[in-house]
């Protein structure tokens, strides 16, 4: 030990190495601890699967796992309410760091609207192929009377006509009416006024 301290102080050089390699070798491990503390080495929380409820009822799960969230879209989806959760990124299932930020797509609050098309005179077939291009879905098809059948007279929403080129929410319940080729005027001539009655002082009862 003596002799390494007489060597260190004959060579003050190699003293001044020694000691930038031991300051070294202190600031790596430091730099590892802190790592190691800043990024809670080994420890993951799993993304929840939050799909399909409110941004509140994510919130309370979000916070109980340690994870932050931000709402960084919002689209139309018929398959989840309105309000409701869509996606989120990274993924459910995906292993993430705790305090990670979840990011979250919601689904549109409002129904998307399409333009209503002109169906007048068009064969029932035709007009649910134009609705349906529109995005339309929740359609019903109502036969009312009419002078040619299968044909498309009209949409309607709620007992209201929609006229072309009106907007409706793509989920909404559109009554498309088709004539059933039963004229109006054959309906209406069906009545007892319009039966004929023989009468019974006609000539040829008279036998007497």
């Amino acid at each position: 030990m003596s002799s390494f301290l007489r060597t260190m102080k004959e060579h003050p050089g190699w003293a001044n190495v020694l000691m930038a390699i031991g300051l070294t070798i202190v600031i790596v491990i430091l730099v590892f601890i802190w790592l190691n503390f800043y990024t809670h080495h080994n420890q993951s929380v799993t993304v929840p699967n939050v799909k399909g409820m409110t941004i509140e009822q994510a919130s309370e799960i979000f916070d109980r796992e340690g994870l932050r969230y931000d709402i960084i879209d919002s689209v139309s989806s018929r398959d989840v309410k309105p309000g409701a959760i869509v996606e989120v990124v990274p993924s459910a299932g995906s292993k993430v760091k705790n305090g990670r930020i979840i990011f979250v797509t919601i689904n549109s609050l409002t129904s998307m609207l399409a333009t209503i098309p002109e169906v007048a005179d068009l064969s029932a077939r035709q007009a649910m192929a134009q609705i349906q291009a529109r995005g339309f879905t929740n359609v019903e098809i109502q036969y009312i009377n009419g002078d040619y059948k299968d044909l498309s007279v009209d949409i309607q929403l709620d007992g209201n006509t929609l006229a072309k080129g009106e907007h409706a929410p793509i989920n909404a319940h559109l009554i498309l009416r088709v004539s059933n080729g039963i004229p109006e005027s054959d309906v209406d001539s069906i009545s007892p006024d319009s039966i004929p009655v023989e009468d019974v002082n006609s000539a040829d009862e008279k036998w007497f």
